[in-house]
């Protein structure tokens, strides 16, 4: 039984080279950086997007927004839970980019602007005089600073 196998030529021109393979090794590299770079790009272009989002008033009416969360807090109610999330956003919706809430301070709110001063406002006007409480958290650390910030209804 003979095997027709070609091993690789020691010299010559099929690719099979240390340079070709540093060569073909930068190229991937270099595509890898530009599809990142990409990425990069289209999150960049989607946050602007969220951003802008997060500042145009709600569309929603109080009612439907009270009809949403009360579905909301029933189906947890259901499942033994006394809080729930009730909205995310990112820190760069407060003046101090979360470091109020962060820390527990008592103005937190103050810093608030956009649609995370309507969401507080919707709770101060509507949730609170029925018995809920709100609370606000960092959600994430990235880079050790605040991320992302949640509120809770809680009761």
């Amino acid at each position: 039984m003979s095997e027709n196998r070609s091993a690789p030529q020691p010299t010559g021109g099929g690719g099979f080279s240390a340079a070709d393979l540093r060569r073909r090794m930068a190229e991937r590299e270099a595509a890898k950086a530009a599809e990142e770079m990409r990425h990069i790009k289209d999150q960049e272009e989607k946050q602007k997007a969220v951003m802008e989002e997060f500042h145009k008033p709600p569309e929603r009416t109080p009612e439907q927004l009270l009809q949403l969360i009360t579905q909301l807090v029933d189906r947890a109610a259901e499942r033994g839970q006394s809080e729930v999330q009730v909205y995310r956003f990112p820190n760069s919706l407060c003046s101090d980019r979360g470091r109020r809430i962060n820390n527990s301070e008592p103005d937190w709110d103050q810093t608030l602007e956009g649609r995370p001063r309507a969401g507080y406002e919707f709770w101060r006007d509507h949730l609170r005089p029925l018995g809920f409480h709100l609370r606000a958290q960092v959600l994430e650390y990235p880079g050790g600073m605040p991320g992302d910030i949640g509120f809770f209804l809680t009761w």
